[in-house]
């Protein structure tokens, strides 16, 4: 314990070095896209989904696929 193994490492710790702007961008943009990727892909199931009738629509689904639902001329 305590000694420098020999990469020069106290305890094990990694030695870490600071990131670049450029590095750390390019992490941001894979990082937004592959977010976004698995938004879209949901978005894309539950619409299957509703068009096969497997789940329950909310209320702004509801208004989307089916606005004859809301019409109130007939009161």
């Amino acid at each position: 314990m305590g000694e420098e193994d020999k990469q020069g490492n106290v305890d094990g710790e990694e030695k870490r070095r600071p990131i670049s702007e450029a590095e750390f961008l390019s992490w941001k943009r894979r990082k937004d896209a592959d977010i976004s990727s698995r938004k879209d892909e949901a978005a894309r199931k539950r619409a299957e989904d509703i068009a096969a009738g497997a789940v329950q629509m909310n209320g702004r689904e509801l208004f989307v696929h089916e606005p004859w639902v809301f019409d109130n001329t007939l009161y």
